[in-house]
């Protein structure tokens, strides 16, 4: 009698380890490792991951080309390192600053995700500040950038932080336009389409595009692109 082969036997996805556990200043930050890579977790929400990074380096890299040396760009949102490292490698930029509200995230740059940022904390043209990104914006001490970048939460219209809304509305938007220079980008990450944000930027800008990124699963992530100011 004839026996038919058993399918072979394949074991589940493992389960993704806690590598570590942190209090934030928006509730708790969990980093975790699955498989290779890993995955930033707030108060129980997914945030990131190390898996791809595609729209998070278009964010930095279509708000700089075309732009002459030196450029500045001020990042909002550490992450993954992925836009902080694309910063670096865009030709023309002098310097990037970041603010990352989260120490943790931080202190991971320096350890587990320093692979991602491709040790970018370490490099002289990088300056990374503690802070929330709305008291930075409103400190006149800030200047001037001519690629602002914007990746908070999980962007406009599904923030994990209630505060982190007041970025994506009226003053928000007047905090940002503020410290762009007279060339200057704003590029805005979003997990998704945000109609209502890109409703603002044309109100408040002469010219808006908007860059989608396919992803594997779901919506494809869109990277807003404004410029031109319209006067006050």
């Amino acid at each position: 009698m004839d026996v038919a082969p058993h399918a072979p036997r394949t074991s589940p996805p493992a389960e993704p380890e806690v590598v570590e556990r942190a209090a934030g200043v928006g509730g708790e930050l969990v980093l975790r490792r699955s498989g290779a890579d890993f995955e930033i977790i707030e108060n129980g929400v997914f945030l990131m991951d190390t898996r791809n990074g595609e729209s998070e380096r278009l964010l930095v890299r279509a708000a700089a080309e075309g732009l002459d040396a030196p450029v500045r760009v001020l990042i909002g949102g550490l992450g993954v390192g992925f836009s902080l490292a694309e910063a670096l490698a865009t030709p023309g930029v002098a310097h990037v600053r970041v603010v990352e509200r989260e120490p943790a995230v931080i202190a991971w740059h320096r350890t587990h995700l320093r692979p991602w940022s491709r040790d970018a904390l370490n490099d002289p043209r990088v300056t990374v500040e503690q802070a929330d990104l709305l008291d930075v914006l409103a400190s006149p001490a800030t200047g001037a950038f001519d690629a602002l970048c914007l990746d908070i939460d999980n962007g406009p219209d599904w923030t994990v932080t209630p505060g982190n809304a007041h970025l994506y509305g009226a003053a928000g938007l007047s905090a940002l336009t503020a410290r762009l220079a007279p060339r200057g980008v704003l590029a805005v990450w979003s997990a998704h389409a945000a109609p209502r944000f890109e409703a603002l930027l044309r109100d408040r800008f002469t010219a808006v595009t908007a860059r989608p990124v396919p992803v594997p699963r779901g919506e494809p992530d869109i990277v807003y692109l404004a410029r031109g100011p319209r006067p006050a």
